[in-house]
């Protein structure tokens, strides 16, 4: 593939570079996340069989060099290594942006503590691709994979349901219909939208209340992000009667109707009628 030289920069920049590589279809890479690549003297990668295809399909030649959680100390010391020597070295992960879910935070707190410069390449995201499409409140929190203890996922899980915002999860296809239950006891009144292999041939999104939700009686396929939606129903709370309510009540009592009142105290916050009747109540009945 040619690159336009109008897209990127004519000189790269020393340091680490994290990529964020397609979640699905390869068209979805970057301009820029190529070149990087490129120029790159190795490339941290967790499966280099999986980073191949990719490389291959856009004539990448940059050494492929694993890097996952069992060896990602050792490679993290020997990589700076290489940086402090004016290397430009790349991470990416099987797919998505690294060190979200995946390796890659060891070594860019290893390149902080040696003043070495990190630098993102954004691109593609499960978080940002699912959320985009749920309907949901755009205030989210990401948790990322569920633990893997039922001590731990109850305890997540209760605490996560206090949050009034759409809460976005990882999940493997053979864990869903356990996790199914957790999800309807913490989250009820809430809805939920299931992403199933996003921008790939056969991507889905499944969308239900999650009261309703039933567990799948046929074997899910592909890697799934689950996005949770805010609170639905919402506490009625009410402000109390502050001091000012009760100096512009005192203001208008022979002016207007109570119901006028009552409008002109809510005009910008919840005030329980009641509370306005009653205050309204006892100026007539101290005059």
């Amino acid at each position: 593939m040619i690159v336009n030289p109008k897209l990127v920069q004519s000189k790269i920049k020393n340091g680490l570079y994290i990529v964020a590589t397609p979640i699905g279809n390869l068209n979805d890479i970057s301009f820029r996340a190529i070149n990087i690549l490129q120029n790159s003297e190795y490339i941290l990668c967790e499966d280099t069989r999986k980073s191949k295809i990719l490389l291959n399909k856009f004539n990448i030649q940059s050494k492929l060099v694993s890097n996952h959680k069992f060896n990602e100390k050792k490679t993290s010391l020997e990589i700076i290594e290489f940086l402090k020597k004016g290397k430009i070295i790349s991470v990416i992960s099987d797919a998505g942006t690294p060190s979200i879910s995946d390796p890659g935070k060891l070594l860019i707190n290893e390149c902080v503590k040696s003043q070495i410069d990190v630098i993102p390449i954004p691109g593609a995201s499960a978080v940002a691709a699912s959320i985009s499409i749920s309907g949901f409140s755009d205030k989210f929190f990401f948790y990322g994979f569920f633990p893997e203890k039922k001590k731990d996922l109850e305890t997540d899980l209760k605490n996560l349901s206090e949050i009034d915002c759409s809460i976005v999860f990882f999940i493997s296809p053979k864990k869903i219909n356990k996790i199914i239950p957790f999800l309807k006891k913490n989250f009820s009144k809430r809805r939920i939208v299931i992403c199933r292999e996003i921008s790939k041939i056969y991507e889905e999104y499944i969308r239900a209340d999650i009261d309703e939700l039933e567990s799948f009686d046929y074997a899910i396929k592909g890697e799934l992000t689950i996005v949770i939606s805010e609170k639905l129903e919402k506490k009625n709370t009410s402000h109390k009667l502050r001091e000012s309510d009760k100096r512009i009540i005192e203001l208008t009592i022979n002016k207007l109707s109570i119901k006028e009142i009552n409008s002109l105290i809510n005009y910008d916050k919840k005030v329980s009628k009641k509370e306005i009747y009653d205050y309204c109540l006892k100026l007539k009945n101290d005059k």
